[in-house]
């Protein structure tokens, strides 16, 4: 059993990740990297109103909702961020998102920019984003062909699209070129237990320090 230190029982609030990268960069396998390897994390699932694919669970993959649902809950502020794709409308509940980060849980978010923006807005203390960049736009490409999902149409919009979610880049709390997979996983690793170290997100610090202070050594 590991040993449990006195930092590990310094409570602390959680914080929303947000990772974000034109299709192809690797940001969902960083992604999936994090959720099983890094203890604390829970993806944030959004709620939407496409219909359930065959392959998903409802409430692991998605919250399936009416339209008319969603609607309400956008329009009474529900939800921290939302947007409408291919028809369909996406958004982020606020509820467990405000509990996990008060009971010391970190979320993350696999969201674009605008959604990013959206987070940013209403709850700038919480979010630490990361941007993620291919090495050159040639090997987006190539990412994008070995995936072998879309047809040709499609992964030229996708690199279409690419070249203005990258503009976004400067909006990003850091930026990370992801020319090696395990590198760009070591390198988010490490920005996540730096930001879990911040003091402000650290309310048991002034017990644990106060405790301290007060402490006779023997």
């Amino acid at each position: 059993m590991m040993e449990v230190l006195p930092s590990d029982t310094i409570r602390r609030r959680g914080l929303m990740l947000v990772l974000s990268s034109p299709s192809g960069a690797g940001k969902s396998t960083i992604a999936r990297n994090i959720l099983e390897n890094v203890p604390g994390f829970e993806l944030s699932v959004s709620v939407t109103t496409r219909s359930r694919r065959p392959s998903e669970i409802a409430g692991v993959h998605y919250h399936f909702i009416s339209q008319r649902d969603f609607e309400m809950r956008r329009d009474s502020g529900e939800l921290l961020e939302w947007a409408q794709v291919h028809g369909n409308f996406y958004g982020t509940p606020r509820e467990p998102v405000e509990q996990a980060l008060a009971a010391g849980r970190d979320m993350l978010f696999d969201i674009d920019w605008q959604g990013a923006e959206q987070l940013r807005q209403k709850m700038p203390e919480d979010i630490v984003s990361i941007f993620v960049l291919p090495p050159t736009m040639k090997e987006l490409l190539s990412r994008l062909k070995r995936r072998a999902e879309d047809p040709d149409d499609v992964i030229a919009t996708r690199l279409a699209n690419a070249r203005s979610e990258i503009e976004q880049w400067r909006n990003y709390d850091y930026v990370i070129v992801n020319d090696d997979l395990n590198r760009a996983y070591d390198s988010v690793r490490s920005i996540i237990l730096a930001e879990r170290l911040k003091s402000g997100r650290r309310p048991g610090l002034e017990s644990f320090v106060n405790t301290l202070l007060q402490e006779e050594p023997e």
